[in-house]
């Protein structure tokens, strides 16, 4: 066996037959391999769909208070990491399906090229109903998974060289509610490594169906918009903290906001109604011009606000050790 497949998920019911079942073909086509689902706390029948595939191994989290994007993949990795002999690790949330070709295609890369820890393929929205992913899939086909080559991160999953993770110490930082990937990247690339997508189809992502506004508020509320702001103290006196500094957006999109708000308070401190107004209108006419629709550009100026709220947020959550073991329980089916 060489390859490992983590599936993260938390109340997946409606999706885990499907991703388990599409983790299994892909395996197949490559000579077999370990499939783990790492739960997260499911009160849905998640566990007992995925306990129905024979030879799951089901990592559930002990204490659902640890609850987070980064442990939920550190748990994953965990788990497969624990059977020997596996060199490739594929993560994957429990809302995607996977295509049946990407293993081949991802080993064939990875063997090709020593120097890369990582490849992914393309990602296809399907749901795009909500402007949240909808959003997503536009920005997919100008820079994001729709583009190939050399990449700082691996969003929405992708098959990791095992002793390439090691090397950086884990997979996912366990503090972290968001941005796992981009800071797992930042680690490989500081250590060396090089990461990529190739223009192959990986998966299929169905995504939420809850609106933007109401998804942005549920980050917010659960500790996801935060985690822009633990990426930041995760590296801060780090080898990769030149990596987040260079390149990290997110970090751009707070500063601009935190100038734009201090540009308010001083137009609303001297009394300057008409520049007042003009400070808060040139950002969305801008991202509106930049986006093309009002609606669009409405939206995108509350997420950057939300991203430099979060920043705050993550800043001063605490921290426990990023690399430290997940406690968690077996309830994978027994054998037959």
């Amino acid at each position: 066996m060489t390859v490992a497949i983590g599936i993260k998920a938390l109340n997946e019911a409606a999706h885990i037959d499907a991703a388990i079942g599409s983790a299994r073909a892909a395996l197949d086509r490559v000579g077999g391999g370990l499939v783990v689902l790492a739960d997260s706390g499911s009160s849905d029948a998640t566990i007992e769909l995925a306990q129905a595939h024979p030879g799951t191994r089901i990592a559930q989290l002990a204490d659902p208070a640890e609850r987070s994007c980064g442990t939920g993949a550190q748990l994953a990795f965990q788990a497969a990491s624990e059977t020997p002999g596996v060199d490739y690790f594929y993560l994957l949330d429990g809302d995607m399906v996977l295509d049946p070709g990407f293993l081949e295609a991802g080993i064939a890369f990875l063997d090709a090229k020593p120097r890369h820890a990582a490849v992914g393929g393309r990602v296809r929205e399907v749901n795009t109903d909500s402007i949240e992913f909808e959003l997503r899939a536009r920005n997919d086909r100008v820079k994001g998974s729709a583009v190939a080559g050399d990449v700082d991160r691996l969003d929405c999953g992708g098959l990791y060289r095992v002793a390439a993770v090691q090397r950086v110490g884990h997979f996912a930082d366990r503090n972290l509610h968001a941005f796992e990937e981009y800071e797992l990247g930042a680690r490989l690339r500081a250590d060396g490594w090089r990461l990529a997508r190739i223009d192959v189809p990986a998966v299929e992502h169905h995504g939420h169906a809850t609106g933007g506004y109401q998804l942005m508020w549920r980050r917010l509320r659960t500790g996801y918009a935060g985690g822009p702001g633990e990426v930041i103290r995760a590296a801060w006196g780090r080898p990769h903290w030149a990596q987040v500094l260079r390149g990290f957006a997110q970090l751009r999109y707070s500063v601009i906001v935190y100038g734009w708000w201090l540009a308010m308070l001083v137009a609303l401190a001297m009394g300057q109604g008409i520049a007042l107004l003009a400070v808060v209108l040139l950002p969305l006419a801008f991202l509106t011009m930049r986006r093309r629709s009002l609606r669009v550009g409405i939206y995108s100026l509350v997420t950057w606000n939300v991203i430099a709220i979060g920043m705050l947020q993550g800043l001063v959550r605490a921290r426990r050790p990023a690399g430290a073991p997940v406690a968690a329980r077996d309830l994978s089916a027994p054998e037959r």
